[in-house]
């Protein structure tokens, strides 16, 4: 139990639930009345933020020291990853359950598993200091840029796009799990 402490330590992990927790109960703070319609944008917003507070702490302070620890990494990164994703839904969820209104579930599921998949292939490519990069980076375009019709459209704008579609569903899980497998093999970028 000492190593899970000692690791969540190395990783951040109680600066990024802190940031996760505050940015849950600014939205319930500004949306609290639960009238209205739902709000993608911000839903993906939220969710954006929660998954960039985690990727903080998808590398360690010595990448090099990291390496060459004798631990299995694989598990451990693929863990965090995953517990990463489901924190982040799981805040919106329960600020959902408090009485606001953003998103339905399906939708907060299948965003969370795409960015935080999204949030560890940032940190593969770009290191772990940028790996919130391709998340918001992927929101921006997803919000700015006109989404276009047919199956392009679904898998650009997967965000936003209803869940029911093929195209985005598969989008999200695929970035899903390329992005724990590359980052639980490779680990993040040094």
């Amino acid at each position: 139990m000492r190593w899970l402490i000692l690791y969540a330590r190395s990783r951040q992990v109680p600066t990024s639930a802190a940031a996760v927790a505050l940015v849950a109960l600014t939205a319930w703070a500004f949306h609290q009345d639960g009238t209205g319609p739902m709000n993608l944008g911000i839903a993906v917003l939220i969710l954006t933020a929660n998954v960039a507070a985690a990727s903080v702490g998808l590398g360690g302070r010595d990448i090099s020291l990291d390496r060459t620890a004798a631990i299995r990494w694989i598990p451990r990164r693929a863990a965090h990853v995953l517990v990463a994703g489901a924190v982040a839904g799981t805040a919106l969820l329960a600020v959902q359950g408090a009485g606001a209104k953003f998103a339905p579930a399906a939708l907060i599921l299948r965003d969370s598993a795409g960015l935080v998949g999204l949030a560890a292939l940032g940190a593969v490519l770009c290191g772990a200091q940028f790996a919130w990069t391709l998340p918001v980076g992927w929101l921006a375009f997803t919000l700015l840029v006109p989404i276009p019709p047919g199956i392009a459209g679904e898998v650009s704008g997967w965000m936003i796009i209803t869940p029911a579609t093929t195209a985005s569903a598969t989008t999200a899980w695929a970035l899903l799990a390329t992005g724990t497998v590359l980052y639980a093999a490779a680990g993040p970028r040094r």
